[in-house]
C-alpha cells in the first residue's frame, strides 16, 4: 500500500472503532508478545515424548535375581516447530504529517482531528495487525520449514498439533455431550494432563457450548446463559471464543504447555519498529519479528472437526 498522504488519508473528528476482529484472546492467554522465550535459531523444540513399556504385574523369583535383568532402554523423539517473519511497513508523507489542521467531513470549530499523529497511528496498528496476524497463526498455522532464503517458514498452529494428537471426525454431525465425551476419553487414553485445559471454539460452537451445558435458574427479571466453564471428569474445562478459530472445530487445548517463542535480532529486540533510510519526502519505517508457537507435545491437545456449522 502507498504511504498515507494528504489525498488518501483524510482527516477527521471523533472516536475511532473498527469492525475488524482485535481481540487476541489466545495469544494474550499464552503470554502475548512480551511474554515470549527466546531463541537464537528459526527452529526449536517442543517437546521429547517416550513410550514407556506395557504396564504389568512384575512376577519375579529370588533365583531370578541371582542374574543379570533384563535391559530396556527407552528411547526419546524430538518434536519442534519454527519462528515465523513478521514484516510490516509503514510510511506517511511530509505533506500529510504537516496537514493536520486540514480536517474533513463534519469538524466544530476549534476541534482537532483523530489521531493527533498520523504516523503513531499507523505504527500501532501496524503492531496490531502483527498481534491479529500471529494469534491466527497460533490456532490456523500450517507447519512448513525454509530451506533457502525465496521459501518462507510457517508456525505450526494448534489445530494441527490437535490433528497429530487426538482429533474425531464428526462428518458434518451437530455438536454433542457424546462427542465431547468420546474426545475426553481418547485424550486421556493418548496420554493428555489436562492441566489448563481450554475449548477454543468460534461464536457458534460457543453458543453449542451454552446450549448443552447451561442451567439457567428460573428468574423473572433475568434470562439466558453463557458457558465459561465445563466441569468433566478430567478436570475443568475453560471456554474461549476465539474470532480466527474455524466454525466446524472445536480445539481442546492445554495452555499449560503452550507459550511463544521469539528469535530476537541482536541490539533490537523481537519485535521492533525502525525508521528506514530516506529516499523520499516521508518518514517510513517498518515492524519487524520473528515469532513461533510453542505448542508442547501433539498428545496434550485435540480436537473435533467437521462439525455442523448451522
Amino acid at each position: 500500500m502507498a504511504a498515507a498522504t494528504v489525498w488518501n488519508d483524510l482527516n477527521y473528528v471523533g472516536t475511532i472503532f473498527t469492525s475488524s476482529a482485535t481481540n487476541t484472546p489466545l495469544l494474550q492467554a499464552i503470554g502475548g508478545l512480551n511474554g515470549v522465550s527466546e531463541t537464537n535459531n528459526f527452529e526449536f523444540p517442543v517437546a521429547q515424548t517416550y513410550d514407556q513399556t506395557p504396564v504389568d504385574q512384575p512376577a519375579v523369583t529370588e533365583t531370578a535375581t541371582q542374574s543379570a535383568p533384563t535391559i530396556t532402554t527407552l528411547t526419546r523423539t524430538q518434536y519442534k516447530n519454527v519462528c515465523q517473519i513478521h514484516y510490516e511497513g509503514v510510511s506517511a508523507s511530509y505533506a500529510k504529517l504537516s496537514t493536520m489542521g486540514r480536517i474533513s467531513g463534519i469538524a466544530t470549530a476549534g476541534t482537532t482531528p483523530t489521531p493527533t499523529s498520523e504516523l503513531d497511528f499507523q505504527i500501532a496498528k501496524a503492531l496490531e495487525k502483527v498481534s491479529r496476524d500471529f494469534d491466527y497463526s497460533c490456532i490456523q498455522g500450517s507447519y512448513a520449514i525454509s530451506d533457502s532464503a525465496s521459501v518462507a517458514s510457517t508456525t505450526r498452529g494448534l489445530n494441527e498439533a490437535a490433528a497429530s494428537g487426538t482429533t474425531i471426525a464428526a462428518g458434518g454431525a451437530t455438536l454433542s455431550k457424546t462427542l465431547i465425551q468420546k474426545l475426553l476419553r481418547e485424550m486421556f487414553g493418548n496420554g493428555a494432563q489436562f492441566r489448563n485445559p481450554v475449548f477454543v471454539v468460534n461464536a457458534f460452537q460457543k453458543q453449542m457450548l451454552s446450549s448443552l451445558y447451561g442451567y439457567a435458574p428460573t428468574d423473572r427479571n433475568v434470562g439466558g446463559v453463557n458457558i465459561k466453564q465445563i466441569e468433566t471428569d478430567f478436570g475443568n474445562v475453560g471456554v474461549m471464543l476465539e474470532a480466527f478459530q474455524s466454525t466446524s472445530v472445536l480445539l481442546l487445548a492445554d495452555l499449560a504447555v503452550c507459550s511463544v517463542v521469539s528469535q530476537p535480532v541482536p541490539g533490537k529486540g523481537h519485535l521492533f519498529y525502525e525508521p528506514i533510510a530516506k529516499t523520499v519526502a516521508a518518514e517510513t519505517g517498518q515492524l519487524y519479528g520473528q515469532l513461533g508457537l510453542d505448542h508442547g507435545p501433539y498428545f496434550a491437545h485435540g480436537s473435533i472437526s467437521g462439525l455442523a456449522t448451522s
